[in-house]
């Protein structure tokens, strides 16, 4: 089973890829709770290079909110990562199978969640 679910916007850098992601996932209902700029981490970190890589955290508060009262410590499994990184011919963006994730979970209902989850950032990163 593949864990993510990936595209690639090509001919786009990835400020650009970015931004309409994030417009796409905003219009799906999700916010980004967080950000990490791997490149810059790594750089600073351990003084190495590499090409750009992103991390942004989605959530979107009503599904949480349903899986958290199905399952009160599937937090440690939020936010849904989106990931975009630089690859040759443009930016290429991977968002997280919640699925595929809660499938250590034995809860059949949060698994139902997990499915709606999954639509909803399957359209979300086609939609960029």
């Amino acid at each position: 089973m593949a864990y993510t679910h990936d595209r690639l916007m090509a001919d786009t850098g990835l400020d650009e890829a970015e931004a309409r992601v994030r417009a796409a996932l905003a219009d799906a209902g999700f916010g980004v709770l967080t950000e990490i700029d791997v490149k810059a981490t790594m750089k600073k970190k351990i003084d190495r290079h590499m090409d750009g890589y992103k991390i942004l955290g989605a959530c979107n508060p009503n599904m949480a909110w349903e899986a958290i009262g199905l399952e009160p410590r599937i937090g440690a499994m939020l936010p849904c990562n989106v990931i975009l990184r630089s690859v040759d011919g443009g930016t290429e963006v991977s968002a997280i199978d919640p699925v595929a994730s809660m499938q250590a979970v034995n809860n059949a209902e949060l698994h139902k969640v997990a499915g709606q989850v999954r639509e909803m950032l399957v359209h979300a990163v086609d939609a960029a």
